[in-house]
């Protein structure tokens, strides 16, 4: 009989525990959960992209607003009003698309060059969202329609849906679609890594010259890379449109791209899970203190005025000294820190001493 290892026994514990949350957390709670969903499959195209590949990227929050508000409008009026399924499968090929039309100077330029051009996405996109109001509804932004599949709606519905003597919302039924969606993005992030893809993405990180000298298409490589990074922040941006169910384009701008990269960072660069759980840090972090504002010294409810300082802030400067403890004492991150835990250091195996005769 095979033995099931400490992790699997953990993942599996992880993922019945998950499915059993909307039984008994408050839509509060449930929203957290959903923002962290989309952040960690973000931050898992992101890990590809800078951790596994050595890209250096600051316009990921670009591509989460073109998978945002290409959903909207694909499936919403004024638009195509295409059914909402649909729309989200061209909203994530759009952000792809999006990838794939700057992946030839990601496929040239490097390090902090790379970083300031992708930059430049950013500023270039808040333009757009704010100009363009026929497509995004400029400064107001725009409402997200439901997403429907197979006549299931993921929003409130009349009557409502009971299931175990539990309403099943919008918050719950959101929840099952987001689970749904990042074990997908997980095991496709893991099978990639621990393929010949990977192992390219892993050899371009150390070396790109000996990386081609092992016959590795530099470019090829660092250019697809952008292009399934940009996917998966797509699909990240449907689903935070999805949970706000309202989208402005003063979210998509360089603060986000900055809360991704400290999202990598402190999970671990190169790390599926780390990657994750970084994710649901910075993310749930703002939320809970801005619940929990006024049982915390130092910290301002929302829309409070004084000296002390709001939620989001006093979270900023937790994750930001979280980066740095990282960076001098856990340079694996979270992820790392967790691999140890689970499966503790081989000890040495001891040669036998040589007899003299």
């Amino acid at each position: 009989m095979r033995r099931v290892g400490p992790a699997r026994a953990a993942g599996a514990a992880a993922a019945v525990l998950l499915c059993a949350f909307p039984f008994y957390l408050d839509a509060f709670w449930l929203q957290v959960g959903l923002f962290s969903m989309a952040a960690a499959i973000g931050a898992i195209g992101l890990n590809l992209l800078s951790g596994t590949s050595g890209q250096l990227s600051l316009g990921h929050a670009f591509f989460l607003a073109v998978g945002a508000y290409g959903y909207v409008w694909l499936a919403g009026e004024p638009g195509p009003g295409l059914p909402p399924a649909v729309a989200m499968v061209l909203a994530v090929c759009l952000s792809g698309l999006a990838g794939g039309l700057f992946s030839p100077i990601a496929g040239r330029v490097r390090g902090v060059y790379l970083g300031v051009a992708t930059l430049a996405l950013v500023f270039l996109g808040q333009h757009v969202m704010v100009n363009a109001e026929g497509v995004t509804g400029g400064f107001n932004g725009r409402s997200v329609p439901p997403l429907e599949i197979g006549g299931f709606t993921f929003a409130e519905t009349d009557p409502a849906l009971v299931v175990l003597g539990v309403p099943f919302g919008a918050e719950e039924r959101l929840w099952y679609l987001g689970l749904v969606l990042l074990a997908a993005v997980w095991f496709s992030a893991r099978n990639l890594l621990r393929g010949r893809p990977g192992r390219a993405l892993s050899a371009l990180r150390d070396s790109e010259v000996a990386a081609a000298a092992m016959g590795v298409p530099v470019a090829r490589y660092r250019s697809a890379a952008f292009v399934v990074s940009s996917m998966y922040a797509g699909l990240a941006g449907v689903l935070i449109a999805l949970a706000f169910r309202g989208i402005v384009p003063d979210y998509f701008g360089l603060a986000l791209s900055i809360d991704y990269l400290a999202m990598i960072v402190i999970g671990g660069l190169g790390s599926v899970g780390g990657a994750t759980a970084g994710a649901v840090f910075v993310t749930a972090l703002p939320l809970v203190m801005g619940r929990y504002a006024d049982q915390l010294p130092l910290v301002a409810a929302p829309g409070a005025t004084g000296h002390a300082i709001g939620p989001t802030e006093a979270a900023r400067y937790l994750y930001g000294a979280a980066i740095i403890l990282v960076l001098l004492y856990v340079p694996g991150g979270l992820g790392g820190l967790f691999r140890r835990r689970v499966r503790p250091p081989t000890p040495p195996v001891r040669q036998p001493k040589e007899q003299t005769p």
